[in-house]
């Protein structure tokens, strides 16, 4: 029986080695916190996974909350614009398109914890350790395989920066989330839940998304600023309640709209803000331990874009399916530096689109895309196209990002509506 050692307990590291502890290997997991650490901490992340990263979990039967969490079934546009001399802020775009599989998001500490216990009970070995390198380099001489999935610490630092593939050497965007109960539905479609996306331009982005938390169903209220602009506020708050107030008094300026839903939220727990920012960074996948051993980095170690598309956990899932079956078809041949590079090309075909998608939206849109993005208001297909763009971002490359194929598309889509 081959023996893995995956480092890391997040959606990536998880499902691959609950899939491959399905499967018959030999798997340890190694986690800096136990599963009811993990349950009871701050939150991790703001996720959403998209019909194809929830088909991932549901192929390995992993789908525990699929029930409880809402289903998210489309995804909405609104461009904030300030009013002349100081007036009420505008919306002069506002559009929902809808998603064609139903999207989710749980709360990592609810995902991961659940996950981390499951795999114990069917006889996974856990290993609660922080990892250094050094560490990482005496338990590596025991396995087949050491794939690293912890994204943060030292042991990124044996991954190099894959310059080619990383036009961004800092942050470009400053990250500050709260967890909440009590918001409202927006008007406009109060039948289903869908994921808003408020864009208030040179300023930054306000992300609103229904999931499941550790106190049941709630919102995510994520703002996404400019490094050094307006929303750019939440470095160095550490008292939840201020956090929460900085993101309302931030909506109530520039997203009117979506306060008037916000007035009387509340923090789902202690634990439920966050705030931070990172350089979206493309990793070499193969690093080199003191000794001359080679470890295989997963998901975000490799390939962290910024949140700005909710790409993080469909990666991830994305990463896991396909280094999962990079693995069961290697059988009992040596999992070498060939095999790592070729493992990480085949993921690569996935995470290439999103990486270019993310790193566009993160620029200030061309006139081709501020056209694409109007036009969606008065084109329904246009709306549901972009939405489900977020489940295959690679069709993105079919009409988005050219300014001669996006001009095609939309006199296509106008010339079908007469």
């Amino acid at each position: 029986m081959r023996k893995i050692l995956i480092v890391g307990a997040g959606q990536a590291g998880l499902q691959l080695a609950l899939g491959l502890q399905a499967r018959g290997y030999d798997v340890t997991v190694m986690s800096n916190r136990t599963a009811d650490e993990i349950r009871g901490g701050r939150v991790m992340s703001t996720q959403c996974m998209f019909a194809t990263a929830l088909r991932h979990e549901r192929d390995l039967g992993l789908n525990f909350w699929e029930d409880q969490a809402p289903r998210i079934e489309g995804l909405g546009v609104s461009v904030s614009a300030p009013g002349a001399d100081g007036g009420e802020v505008a919306r002069p775009i506002d559009w929902v398109g809808r998603l064609d599989g139903y999207a989710q998001s749980v709360d990592q500490r609810v995902k991961m914890a659940g996950w981390l216990e499951t795999f114990a009970e069917r006889g996974g070995k856990v290993v609660i350790h922080g990892v250094a390198v050094s560490d990482l380099d005496y338990f590596a001489r025991a396995y087949d395989l050491v794939l690293v999935a912890a994204g943060k610490g030292e042991i990124v630092s044996m991954f190099r920066r894959d310059a080619a593939r990383s036009p961004y050497d800092a942050p470009q965007r400053a990250l500050a989330v709260s967890y909440v109960h009590g918001l409202g539905p927006r008007p406009e479609h109060p039948d289903f839940h869908a994921v808003r996306t408020n864009l208030v331009p040179g300023v930054g982005e306000l992300f609103v998304m229904p999931t499941l938390t550790t106190s049941g169903p709630a919102d995510i209220l994520f703002w996404e600023g400019i490094p050094g602009g307006p929303l750019d506020v939440f470095q160095g708050v550490k008292d939840p309640a201020q956090h929460l107030r900085l993101t309302l008094d931030l909506m109530r300026r520039y997203t009117p709209w979506e306060y008037d839903r916000a007035v009387s939220v509340e923090l789902t727990d202690a634990g439920g803000t966050l705030a931070g920012r990172y350089a979206p960074t493309v990793r070499e996948p193969v690093g080199e331990l003191p000794s001359g051993g080679l470890v295989l980095g997963v998901a975000d170690v490799v390939v962290a874009n910024d949140p700005i598309t909710g790409q993080g956990s469909n990666n991830a899932a994305k990463c896991a399916a396909s280094y999962l079956a990079s693995v069961v078809e290697r059988a009992d041949r040596p999992f070498d530096r060939e095999w790592m590079q070729d493992a990480f090309d085949r993921y690569w075909r996935h995470a290439a689109p999103v990486t270019k998608w993310t790193n566009a939206m993160l620029a200030p849109p061309p006139e081709h895309v501020l056209g694409l993005i109007g036009a969606a208001g008065a084109l329904q297909p246009v709306a549901d196209r972009f939405a489900n763009g977020f489940d295959d971002p690679a069709d993105y490359e079919q009409w988005f990002f050219d300014p001669e194929r996006a001009g095609a598309y939309l006199a296509e889509v106008q010339a079908a509506a007469g």
